[in-house]
């Protein structure tokens, strides 16, 4: 008997499940091409930096799936499934479509774990998706950016007000104070094509930073590959470099184009970022990261919810 229920895909980037998965999961991001022992060992070490061979990464991805069955509950009981699909590992986007298949599914939403939309990030998501939802006979809508959300918004305004009060307490009021929006770096090449990327970014923070009541601030970028083209900056490295040299005496850092702690937070900012600013002389104190969040599982749920009313009730 088919499930009457409507499948939600839940989309990440995914991670390793543990230390042993590393060079799977790096190959798989390479397309299939192998990394080389030092590309392996570099990107093994940040994992030991971070995790130190304990690997609690992938539990935020299902403590969100988790947050979003239980706030879809809660708004339209018995209606939803949650489902789980990864870029890059286990459950892939087209396990997690199979899964609803098997399970009888015949209408679907996806939703990526990114509040922007680009059609190198989320618009690949959504096309392996639907690919794979056509090819079993389902349904398929798409949330293809949330980045305005009004209770996202609410959510990163609360954060950037804590973060930014305990960096006026660590800087003993000593200012200027800036705060640094940031994302993951694209290749810049979609500025050519009219990508929506960087102005959704920079609209999400201009209206955080109203929100806050903190009008000193700017966006960066973080976390570009390494090949040979080049990528979106510049770099938080060079920003707070910039920073620094303007008399700044402390930084917020709002990586906003994340909403849970992975190696682009714990080791880029965390550590890499926090080393530069300890090597300028200025302080660093980063946002904590939307996780399970009420307002960010409201977002999510809102979010299916209107592109399921549009679609197929």
């Amino acid at each position: 008997m088919a499930d009457p229920k409507i499948g939600v895909l839940v989309m990440s980037y995914g991670t390793p499940e543990s230390m042993d998965g590393i060079a799977e999961y790096y190959t798989h991001i390479r397309r299939g091409h192998a990394p080389t022992p030092e590309q392996l060992a570099e990107l093994t070490a940040r994992y030991e930096a971070v995790v130190g061979g304990v690997f609690p990464l992938r539990e935020n991805t299902n403590r969100q799936a988790d947050g979003l069955q239980a706030a879809l509950d809660a708004a339209a009981p018995g209606r939803y499934a949650v489902y789980q699909g990864l870029k890059h590992a286990r459950p892939y986007i087209e396990d997690g479509v199979a899964a609803m298949a098997e399970n009888g599914v015949k209408q679907a939403v996806g939703i990526v774990l990114a509040p922007h939309f680009s059609t190198m990030s989320v618009g690949s998501y959504m096309q392996r998706a639907r690919e794979e939802a056509e090819a079993k006979g389902i349904a398929f809508e798409a949330v293809e950016s949330y980045h305005l959300h009004p209770k996202l918004i609410e959510a990163l305004v609360k954060r950037v007000k804590d973060a930014y009060a305990e960096l006026e307490a660590k800087t003993g009021g000593e200012g200027p104070l800036k705060v640094l929006f940031s994302a993951h770096s694209l290749p810049a090449r979609i500025r050519e094509i009219g990508d929506p990327y960087e102005e959704q970014l920079l609209a999400t923070s201009a209206s955080v930073a109203e929100g806050a009541g903190t009008p000193d601030w700017a966006f960066t970028w973080q976390s570009a590959g390494r090949t040979r083209e080049p990528w979106l900056g510049p770099d938080i490295l060079e920003t707070l470099k910039e920073t620094a040299e303007a008399g700044y005496k402390g930084v917020l850092s709002a990586p906003i184009g994340f909403v849970s702690e992975h190696l682009e937070v714990l080791y880029d900012l965390d550590i890499e970022a926090r080393a530069e600013a300890k090597a300028l002389g200025i302080r660093l104190v980063r946002i904590d990261m939307l996780g399970t969040d009420p307002l960010y599982m409201e977002t999510l749920a809102d979010c299916v919810e209107q592109a399921s009313r549009g679609a197929f009730i």
